[in-house]
């Protein structure tokens, strides 16, 4: 197998493996164990609700794999992700979460080794394919955080996020 196609690969896995099997569960467990009014809750003027940024991450992943990868239209609208009071119930953002993972899934799969050095234009950035990749998954990952402090915060809870892996276990040299 030639070394871009497997480096294609492993890229692709590891997004795959932020998006699909870190990050969005543990978004919708952080979903699942807030009502409808901590879901909305704006702790300040300044801060966002967990419902924002669940819209801000669909629009920015939307725009930046569906869209600035994928080709298809463009029709993000950034400020309403802000604006949206709520209440948005669960099931609308957890369906939105779903139908968004369908559609990156579909140009996730499509992405040939040659596209990763693709240069794309994306809300006014100029960035290659794998950029894009990069700034999704540190992007995700930053918000999912978020997320993830602001439920502990509101719900005193261990997100038991690695189950009863041991952590402390050091690398191999």
């Amino acid at each position: 197998m030639d070394l871009s196609v497997k480096i294609r690969d492993e890229i692709i896995k590891d997004v795959k493996v932020r998006i699909f099997d870190e990050c969005f569960p543990r978004i919708r467990q952080c979903v699942d164990l807030i009502d409808e009014n901590q879901l909305w809750h704006r702790p300040n003027e300044n801060s966002n609700s967990i419902g924002n940024l669940i819209l801000h991450l669909c629009g920015n992943i939307r725009q930046y794999i569906v869209s600035g990868i994928g080709g298809a239209k463009d029709v993000r609208e950034r400020h309403l992700e802000f604006s949206e009071p709520g209440p948005l119930s669960h099931d609308h953002l957890n369906n939105l979460m779903k139908d968004l993972l369908k559609d990156v899934s579909n140009v996730l799969e499509k992405i040939k080794a040659e596209d990763l050095i693709l240069i794309k234009e994306v809300q006014g950035f100029t960035m290659s394919v794998t950029s894009i990749l990069i700034h999704v998954t540190e992007h995700l990952s930053y918000h999912t955080g978020q997320i993830a402090f602001y439920t502990k915060q509101i719900k005193d809870v261990d997100l038991k996020f690695y189950g009863d892996m041991d952590l402390d276990v050091r690398s191999v040299e």
